[in-house]
């Protein structure tokens, strides 16, 4: 007999495909981007690797509208990047910043495997702010694209500048990286170094790749 998935087993996911999560989406109130790897392969136009969970990205304002368009779902708040603090969402509960809580988990029946994470991005106004690093960020209306289909996704660049952690960035975030790069116009990879170096200096091993980039394909629109 296999053995039954735990309520909290973090290694449990079976993610919902990229087409079921828009359907899950749809009728939202507040805006959402597709994040996480997918936002790179999405860009790409093709899948690169696989993916353990698919990411949606929210305002952190936004929050509480989302809760209640997946009121059908069971939503467990959790810690970030090691999810040490797992457990359920109460409905109305608003999560601030300062909590440290900055992703939500989803399933839709208690025992059976993880579906989809939500990721809350920080915002000031129409700006959106990098959390690790306030002084980076942006128009809100600019944090995305959309696919031929409709699907909004957050920008590659955006997506790797939180990807581009030093202390603990995973191969596949290097993996990410190498495979978006050429594909990355010039004012995306450029605003990609400065923010890296804004924060770590020369220090991060990906600024060597970026400084060797002379030219980039046509501005995305």
């Amino acid at each position: 007999m296999a053995k039954p998935i735990q309520q909290r087993d973090i290694h449990a996911w079976q993610p919902l495909s990229v087409p079921e999560v828009v359907a899950v989406m749809r009728g939202a109130t507040v805006p959402w981007w597709i994040a996480g790897g997918w936002a790179i392969d999405l860009y790409l136009g093709r899948q690169t690797r696989p993916h353990g969970d698919t990411d949606v990205l929210v305002l952190r304002r936004d929050q509480l509208a989302i809760q209640q368009h997946l009121c059908r779902w069971h939503l467990y708040k959790t810690g970030q990047p090691t999810p040490s603090r797992l457990a359920p969402w109460p409905e109305g509960e608003f999560l601030k910043r300062e909590t440290g809580i900055n992703d939500i988990w989803i399933k839709n029946e208690v025992g059976r495997p993880w579906r989809l994470q939500l990721m809350f991005m920080e915002s000031e106004g129409e700006r959106w702010v990098f959390r690790r690093d306030e002084r980076i960020g942006g128009r809100i209306d600019e944090l995305g694209w959309q696919t031929s289909e409709g699907v909004p996704v957050l920008r590659p660049e955006i997506q790797l500048l939180y990807k581009g952690r030093l202390a603990d960035r995973r191969p596949k975030d290097d993996a990410d990286f190498a495979a978006v790069l050429p594909h990355l116009a010039t004012s995306q990879w450029t605003w990609l170094a400065k923010g890296l170096k804004q924060q770590f200096g020369d220090t991060h091993p990906w600024l060597e790749r970026l400084s060797k980039q002379t030219s980039g394909p046509s501005e995305p629109d």
